[in-house]
């Protein structure tokens, strides 16, 4: 059996394994299909073909919906795939969105790069990420299905996003079976809106991801009481405007509960929320379709906040023209808008209009990829290009690493607490190369566990 890792070896974003069971099942199949995110070495990446026949992958397994784990199916799809996809059920309603809001920007910036001269042509088109769609088929946490003969999976709550998974997989082999687990990305404990994370006992071959393997994040409190400052502080001392770059699956759902929460604590003033992202409403739309998947803490807010009288006041935007209109609103407002890296999407007004006025801030709620307009606010860049315009940053930057949705590294090293004994081979993925290596590293010492670190397509026998 191999194990090929065509994407997220190194670096976080282009989640895809390549798994080819040889003549114990004669099957080969992929766990994820994700884009590359970050700059032009990405856009090289998904642009280019992949290192595989898709015509000969027999299935794919989706772990979760976000884009860097899901968004190049429909290039899969077009260049010969023919088989079905699984994902939990969630994650199949999110798919249906998100893959068609990706497409939907591919045609927009190749349309803007055709106008300035550039000979570009998106990625994909609506029609295609469409055509993907037939492919999907979800599946129930904790039911085993069989994808092919010889393979039997089963999905367990991930606890990063709305219909995350980890995957378990069994390979028969002989008499035996060669159990492999992909733990997707893995959420923080204590987070709201979904479950914790699963834990999972057992393992002949793990590969886990390590995006905060170095480091912890602050606590939910700590978090709390530094999301109510950047608020409090912008909104009544500045006058100004709360910009918060969220990705409308996930993030934007835990922020919208995180500021009610803040404003029934009395710790943040009666504020305007912006939510001007149309993939983000229909993502919450889902969300609340699959509300048995909510932890409990976010039914009870639910419960406060139908009886609360609309406060605090929570406006979601669709039409391009309200959105336009937010670009003229000088204060009081905090703007959560995608892309959650600030390198598509609507977004990118709201800093253009935001990021140069010292009364403002941005809140940077997520992980963002090297290359990317989230990053350069991160290092602290004092100027920034946006729409081929030069900008100053003014605004107070915020970054709240608290509010992340994946695993800090001491809840990643809990998650692994849980294997009753070490896997045959642990592979460290979805983490730039340094923070991969150091979390490695905290592995080998915590467990005494032989631990790998592999590249962009490096291929394992299994």
């Amino acid at each position: 059996m191999k194990l090929t890792f065509c994407g997220a070896a190194g670096e976080v974003t282009g989640s895809c394994f390549l798994v080819e069971t040889g003549e114990a099942t004669g099957s080969r199949f992929l766990v994820d299909c994700g884009m590359f995110q970050g700059g032009r070495e990405a856009d090289r990446k998904n642009a280019a073909h992949f290192k595989f026949d898709p015509a000969k992958i027999d299935f794919v397994l989706l772990t979760h919906a976000h884009i860097d784990h899901s968004g190049l199916v429909p290039r899969l799809v077009k260049a010969g795939f023919k088989g079905p996809i699984y994902a939990t059920a969630a994650s199949v309603d999110l798919l249906g969105v998100m893959l068609r809001d990706a497409a939907h920007i591919h045609e927009k910036e190749a349309e803007w790069a055709q106008r300035n001269g550039e000979n570009v042509e998106p990625l994909y088109t609506m029609a295609e990420a469409d055509a993907s769609l037939a492919h999907l088929r979800g599946v129930e946490y904790e039911r085993e299905f069989s994808p092919h003969p010889g393979v039997r999976c089963r999905m367990r709550d991930a606890g990063h996003i709305l219909g995350s998974a980890i995957a378990e997989i069994w390979v028969r082999q002989g008499p035996h079976s060669k159990k492999l687990v992909f733990s997707g990305d893995l959420g923080q404990p204590g987070h709201p809106i979904v479950r914790d994370p699963t834990p999972i006992e057992e393992a002949d071959v793990l590969v886990v991801e390590s995006t905060y393997g170095d480091r912890c994040h602050k606590s939910m409190p700590e978090t709390l009481a530094e999301l109510a400052h950047a608020i409090s502080d912008t909104i009544t001392r500045k006058q100004g405007n709360v910009i918060i770059p969220a990705f409308a699956v996930g993030r934007t759902q835990d922020i919208i509960y995180l500021i009610a929460e803040l404003y029934r604590q009395g710790k943040i003033p009666e504020v305007n929320v912006y939510v001007d992202s149309p993939m983000a409403v229909s993502a919450t739309e889902i969300t609340l379709k699959h509300s048995n998947l909510l932890d409990q803490e976010t039914a009870a807010m639910m419960q406060w906040l139908r009886h609360n009288g609309g406060k605090p006041h929570i406006r979601f935007v669709e039409d391009v023209v309200d959105s336009v209109a937010l670009n003229s609103v000088r204060s009081g407002a905090v703007i959560i808008s995608a892309s959650g890296m600030c390198d598509a999407g609507r977004i990118k007004y709201h800093l253009k209009y935001n990021v140069g006025r010292a009364e403002c801030s941005v809140v940077i709620a997520g992980f963002q990829a090297g290359g990317t307009l989230g990053r350069r606010l991160v290092d602290g860049a004092t100027t920034v290009r946006i729409f081929g315009e030069e900008m100053p940053v003014r605004a107070d930057i915020y970054t709240i690493g608290g509010l992340s949705a994946h695993a800090d590294q001491h809840a990643l090293l809990d998650w692994l607490s849980h294997f009753r004994h070490a896997p045959q081979r642990t592979f460290v993925v979805h983490g730039e190369q340094s923070v991969a290596a150091t979390f490695a590293q905290q592995v080998r010492q915590r467990f005494g566990w032989p631990v790998e670190v592999p590249g962009w397509y490096d291929m394992c026998e299994l």
